[in-house]
């Protein structure tokens, strides 16, 4: 069995879309390890406490990346955690961390990488208009939003949209693809080339 470490800032959405694919076994030979915030006040610590999970919360305000890292990487070691999933996670992860769980690190962003990287990419691609736009999950290296690309799925922006009308819709196709990678990632059917991401089976 593998275990799942969640990392969340907020609401936890994704965090939750995960949990209930894993709770029911729809990611074969996953489980929930804990789900950890780095805000006390963060929505997602009660959601996944309604569902049985261990939330935990690990305050970052006033530690530099390196100290807070530290702290995380013990809490999720003494958990035995295999695979560690940013959901809304909205701290940049040290070199350190990053190499405590070397490509054991996904994360969902809300464009077609390597298209509209970093913060509100929702908003930076209907500023931009462009006429598709979507959502990546991705191995985490060192830099931002960089690592192979596991899927994507692409969302139309439609005659009519706002920004937070095509975010609403990116967030659905996350709920979708999170756990499918998650799911390819836990079963291991799957090798890289490069920055090429190759699925088997």
């Amino acid at each position: 069995m593998k275990r799942i470490g969640i990392l969340i800032s907020g609401r936890g959405s994704n965090c939750e879309a995960i949990a209930k694919n894993v709770l029911a076994g729809n990611i074969p030979g996953a489980e929930i390890a804990a789900v950890i915030a780095n805000r006390t006040s963060a929505a997602g610590l009660d959601i996944a406490r309604g569902m049985g999970l261990e939330a935990i919360a690990l305050p970052s305000r006033g530690l530099d990346r390196e100290a807070y890292d530290a702290q995380l990487i013990g809490e999720l070691n003494a958990r035995n955690v295999d695979l560690v999933c940013l959901a809304g996670y909205m701290r940049l992860l040290s070199a350190s961390f990053i190499r405590a769980f070397p490509m054991r690190i996904l994360n969902i962003h809300p464009s077609l990488l390597p298209a509209f990287p970093g913060l509100d990419a929702q908003h930076q691609a209907f500023d931009y208009g462009v006429k598709i736009s979507g959502c990546t999950v991705h191995f985490v290296d060192e830099h931002l939003d960089h690592g192979p690309i596991i899927l994507q799925a692409p969302v139309p922006v439609l005659m009519g949209d706002t920004a937070d009308t095509l975010s609403s819709r990116i967030l659905l196709e996350e709920h979708k693809i999170y756990s499918e990678a998650i799911r390819i990632v836990i079963s291991g059917r799957y090798r890289i080339e490069g920055r090429t991401v190759i699925l088997e089976g």
